[in-house]
């Protein structure tokens, strides 16, 4: 290894120089023998790398820091268990729009396919990742290593008019020793500007509803989050009310028009139904959003009007108008064109969000209005906040109604895929990409077993993470959920570690409370006048199911 010469780069070389080229300055991952050649160049490079301490935790970080900072997350990974071992966070980011790179080894060419029972080996790896990737590239020779990246970068760069998602590129151990061609380590990578521009025929379709729309209600997904100013113009002109998702929280903070509230929730679903333009921003329409009870019904919705990048998703629900590009385009070609004389909005929306936020409030009941108030508290101590969060009674509440201060600042695996395991990673790759923000993970007793030691990576990197355990004791939401359906309520009940403990082991601090506000910000406050990761434990009262009686 130390005679390797420099002069002529090998393919895992130029690999991270094209990163570099392409705007990557983190990588996630944990070095094996399948990955050797791709370390060769990354110490010898600006790019920073993180260990975590799960390749799952690889792919969770990425993910995080891609919601946050808006570039790609990069994955390193290892073949066959390193690979799978990503693939659950990969499913996570393609149900979000979250661009991620999985780079993963592959062994020797020759070997390939053949089921002779090499080290990592894998029937087919690269059918594997097809599967969840919306690109899948095989680096065959070197000099397939950039047109391999351009097809990995484009769905996720940027430069391709469609969503973005994870993509996976696999290098053989052969080929990453090689040889670098000529041309390998320079960056051609697409400029991001394709499909940017709103068609005129879209743009007069779309100007002649919205000027002529006496009720519109806007529906704000995870693409609006990053045009939230744009947003609150349009909506002041229109008068209209901007109902977020989950991944939109924030983009409307304590605005009037603001309505953060699920709209699966029956009060929401009878303000969108009552008018008569709805205005979908860069959403899916999935039904974790919009029918998270399950009923099989969608919220009825008038005149509907949808901007998405993604053809596909543009095809499954039926609209009046459908326009594929990027929402700030389109949000800034009807600013650009707007004029004082087109509207003239009233009260009407206004008092309608106010209405729809209280019969909301009501609606989700008085155990969620608690932990939705302990949100409050949380966002109230700590402004500016990214929290980050796992399948956990307090996220389930804030996902039906709670109004965060951050565009963006608010995300879980709660929706979507729905992988448990996600706050703790996620909010690591998060505080790597805003080393300026505070960072708050959310995380229930259960989910937080799935990846609690990734919280030495943040001892690593010496994050200040507020690491906030609900502990109810067990899986209380599915004990619910079987008892709801007459079903013995069986493996809920998961003895959680001692968490005061864990935290020693750690070496960070643990504060233990209850989940009155007051105390919890208190707790948080005490928290952030130190450096480096903590831990703060609220206790709640175990679920006990009620035993089935027969009539």
């Amino acid at each position: 290894m130390g005679d390797h010469k420099t002069a002529a780069p090998t393919v895992g070389e130029a690999l991270v120089e094209e990163l570099a080229a392409r705007g990557v300055q983190h990588v996630f991952g944990i070095p094996g023998v399948h990955t050797v050649e791709l370390y060769r160049g990354l110490g010898r490079s600006d790019l920073r790398h993180i260990t975590p301490r799960h390749e799952q935790g690889a792919g969770f970080m990425a993910d995080g820091y891609a919601r946050v900072s808006g570039r790609p997350g990069v994955a390193f990974v290892i073949t066959g268990p390193g690979l799978t071992n990503t693939l659950t966070p990969m499913a996570q980011a393609r149900a979000d729009s979250v661009p991620m790179l999985v780079v993963s080894g592959v062994n020797e060419s020759g070997s390939l396919g053949h089921g002779m029972g090499h080290l990592h080996e894998l029937p087919d790896q690269h059918a594997l990742a097809k599967m969840v990737a919306l690109k899948s590239e095989h680096v065959a020779a070197p000099e397939q290593l950039t047109p391999a990246l351009d097809q990995a970068f484009a769905p996720i760069a940027g430069a391709a008019l469609s969503r973005p998602g994870p993509t996976h590129v696999q290098i053989p151990l052969d080929v990453a020793g090689s040889a670098a061609t000529d041309g390998d380590g320079q960056e051609t990578a697409p400029t991001g500007e394709q499909g940017r521009t709103v068609s005129p025929a879209d743009l007069a379709a779309l100007m002649q509803r919205l000027t002529a729309a006496e009720r519109p209600v806007i529906l704000a997904g995870g693409g609006a989050r990053f045009c939230a100013d744009q947003l609150r113009q349009l909506a002041e002109y229109l008068g209209a009310p901007v109902v977020q998702t989950v991944n939109a929280r924030g983009v409307m903070f304590d605005h009037p028009l603001s309505v953060p509230a699920s709209p699966s929730l029956g009060s929401v679903r009878e303000m969108i139904g009552a008018a008569d333009l709805v205005l979908a921003l860069g959403t899916e329409l999935g039904p974790t959003d919009y029918d998270m009870y399950a009923t099989g019904v969608m919220p009825q919705m008038p005149g509907l009007i949808r901007v998405d990048l993604c053809a596909e998703q543009l095809a499954r629900h039926r609209a009046e108008l459908a326009i594929q590009s990027d929402v700030a385009a389109v949000l800034s070609a009807v600013l650009a064109e707007w004029k004082p004389d087109y509207y003239s909005p009233t009260d009407w929306g206004i008092g309608l969000a106010e209405q729809t936020r209280a019969a909301a409030w009501d609606e989700i009941g008085e155990s969620y209005r608690a932990q939705v108030t302990v949100l409050n508290a949380l966002r109230a101590a700590v402004p500016g906040a990214i929290i980050v969060g796992d399948s956990a009674q307090p996220i389930y509440a804030g996902n039906l109604y709670y109004d965060h201060d951050r565009p963006g600042g608010w995300f879980n695996a709660a929706t979507g895929y729905g992988a448990l395991g996600y706050g703790i990673p996620a909010a690591i790759g998060a505080a790597i990409a805003a080393p300026e923000a505070p960072v708050i993970c959310i995380v229930g007793d259960g989910g937080a077993q799935f990846s609690l030691p990734e919280i030495m990576t943040a001892v690593d990197e010496a994050l200040p993470i507020t690491f906030l355990v609900w502990n109810n004791h067990g899986y209380q939401e599915i004990a619910r959920s079987m008892q709801d359906v007459g079903v013995p309520v069986v493996g809920c009940d998961p003895i959680p570690p001692d968490f005061a403990a864990t935290a020693r082991s750690f070496g960070i601090s643990h504060r233990a409370v209850s989940a009155d506000p007051q105390e919890v910000a208190v707790a948080l406050h005490s928290a952030a006048t130190e450096t480096g990761p903590r831990m703060i434990e609220i206790t709640t009262p175990k679920f006990l199911p009620t035993l089935a009686t027969e009539d």
